[in-house]
């Protein structure tokens, strides 16, 4: 009887381990009940990020202009860009070569004042927002929402050349403040892009 009892509770146990969501399983880092925890199971789920390894998500880590590319041509369908790299940074077999390329190719991520695609950049909440705008546009979305920058302490320290992108991810409720504060200069951590990308594919599908 006690063997039985055994049993049938390792079965149990085994049962309820297999229908833990992805990350909580898998990410060591991504705890149970975290802000971010249902935005990094959906969007791994749905291939649109993975981990920096089989057992981290690193929730904290930067978002690079190459991890933010290589979201988009995911999101996109992985598209072929039209050929190689216009890139002279970006070897033709790197590991978001065609992401850049489609990317450039489309006018969603352009280089640098040098000409260079600078994988490896860490993207602002400016920039990120710039980034999904147009690929919102590019994805047909003709008229860009008008979020106010106002209602935000920070909202003039936002750079001219991103008002419309902010101004569109906080309309679109992509983008949130912090302690009313838009934080635009500051650094995109990988949760908050998940969160950001469950926020901006539930728009799409609503």
């Amino acid at each position: 009887m006690k063997r039985r009892y055994a049993a049938l509770a390792c079965a149990l146990t085994l049962c309820a381990a297999m229908t833990l969501p992805v990350c909580a399983a898998g990410f060591t880092d991504v705890q149970p009940g975290a802000w971010y925890e249902s935005a990094v199971n959906e969007v791994v789920a749905d291939g649109i990020m993975t981990g920096v390894s089989s057992t981290l998500f690193s929730p904290n880590g930067s978002v690079t202009r190459a991890t933010l590319a290589v979201v988009m041509w995911r999101m996109a369908g992985e598209p072929q860009p039209s050929g190689q790299s216009s890139f002279p940074d970006v070897a033709d077999n790197a590991w978001y070569a065609a992401a850049a390329q489609w990317a450039h190719d489309m006018g969603i991520i352009k280089g640098t004042d040098q000409g260079l695609f600078n994988g490896d950049g860490v993207l602002s909440r400016q920039e990120l927002a710039v980034m999904l705008t147009r690929y919102d546009q590019y994805r047909g979305t003709a008229n860009l929402a008008q979020g106010s920058l106002d209602l935000f302490e920070d909202g003039d320290k936002v750079a001219s050349w991103a008002e419309d992108g902010m101004a569109h991810a906080v309309g679109m409720g992509w983008l949130e403040g912090s302690n009313d504060k838009l934080n635009p200069s500051a650094a995109t951590s990988r949760a908050e892009l998940a969160v950001i990308l469950q926020r901006l594919n539930t728009k799409a599908m609503g």
